[in-house]
């Protein structure tokens, strides 16, 4: 057992915003719920999410595997001093969880957590894009973002309620406690350092669908 804080709750809606001057396109602008805004009181959490968050690539974002999107608020003084800016505080990855207690050195695939009402469950490591970068206007961001492993993580929504700020988050299952969201991402940037590792997350129990299929064909190319 263990436990958290969720410090900051978010939902967001998508919005039009200005590509940076390094970000190449013939479209001056680009759509995204990335920007999310606090939510005060209770909110319901279903199958797909947290009510009201919306999400406008669904080819790669949302579904019941990241339903939920959540990081470490240990974080937040790491990049105000890397950076220099005052301004990166919950919420500023784009996540709908910010939450004490936890990262991705702690955090395991299939941790299963009850959070008032609802049980949520580690789906797989939040795979950076290259809209961290482009919201913050960083070009070098998502480069540091993943050398980092301060990615956040994805929960899926195995109880259906209602969740607000400061609850705790207490941990009421672990399936893989050797399969931490940090070795997670650095095997899928060393996937030669472990090819019977690949091979088993390739059928992890709890591990998403396309995390599992992205390291079977990891485990194929490394032989």
């Amino acid at each position: 057992m263990s436990g958290s804080q969720l410090v900051s709750v978010r939902v967001g809606r998508v919005r039009t915003l200005d590509r940076p001057p390094w970000d190449h396109s013939p479209d001056r602008t680009w759509q995204s719920a990335y920007r999310k805004d606090e939510v005060a009181g209770p909110i319901p959490v279903g199958r797909l999410g947290l009510e009201g968050d919306e999400v406008f690539s669904t080819d790669v974002h949302g579904g019941p595997n990241m339903a939920v999107l959540t990081y470490s608020a240990e974080h937040y003084p790491d990049w105000q001093r890397e950076l220099g800016r005052t301004d990166f505080g919950p919420g500023a990855f784009g996540e709908n969880l910010t939450v004490t207690g936890l990262d991705e050195r702690t955090v395991c695939i299939g941790d299963t957590y009850q959070v008032g009402e609802v049980q949520l469950q580690v789906s797989q490591p939040r795979g950076p894009c290259s809209n961290i970068s482009r919201y913050w206007a960083i070009p070098t961001l998502l480069k540091r973002v993943s050398e980092t492993h301060r990615t956040g993580w994805y929960l899926r929504v195995l109880v259906e309620g209602r969740l607000e700020r400061g609850q705790n988050m207490t941990r009421t299952a672990r399936l893989h406690p050797e399969w931490s969201i940090e070795r997670l991402l650095r095997l899928r940037l060393e996937p030669q350092s472990d090819p019977q590792g690949l091979r088993w997350l390739s059928t992890c129990e709890g591990l998403s669908p396309e995390w599992q299929a992205m390291y079977a064909g990891l485990a194929d190319r490394v032989g």
